[in-house]
């Protein structure tokens, strides 16, 4: 068993062509609709695949501007996140969040291109227990969800 992820954008051609310019993703393949529109394009990446969609509202694949915010954060894990990030910036990501350490002990950044899927880029620090991600959680996340 096996899992990989599809993320629906508004264009793939075009989200798959800024993936490939900020994380050297590569093209494994494209599937083209009559009307010369890509409705899907396999990525490789990280030695994983994962695919970008195109939108196709009719049928409720929508992308992340369709519905005003995304649900899906996707992270890669490397050793010179640095380098990684500057791909990243280079290619037009945003940040969002500003650089820091994360309480679960990886310093992340995010992504947040016009499309509006999030990519965490991370680089492992030293490890942090459950416990002590659990006591640095608990004043940030004390408060009622709604």
């Amino acid at each position: 068993m096996s899992i990989e992820a599809h993320i629906v954008t508004p264009d793939a051609s075009k989200a798959a062509d800024w993936h490939k310019r900020a994380f050297d993703a590569s093209e494994q393949s494209r599937v083209l609709l009559p009307n010369g529109r890509a409705m899907a394009v396999a990525l490789h990446l990280c030695g994983d695949t994962f695919h970008v969609s195109s939108e196709f509202a009719d049928w409720s694949i929508l992308s992340p501007l369709s519905v005003d915010g995304t649900a899906t954060i996707l992270q890669l894990n490397s050793p010179d996140a640095s380098a990684l990030w500057q791909r990243a910036l280079a290619a037009g990501a945003e940040v969002r969040p500003p650089v820091a350490r994360q309480l679960w002990g990886r310093t992340a950044w995010s992504t947040d291109r016009s499309i509006r899927h999030r990519w965490n880029i991370a680089q492992k620090v030293p490890d942090v227990s459950a416990s002590e991600i659990e006591a640095a959680a608990a004043p940030i996340y004390s408060y009622p969800f709604s």
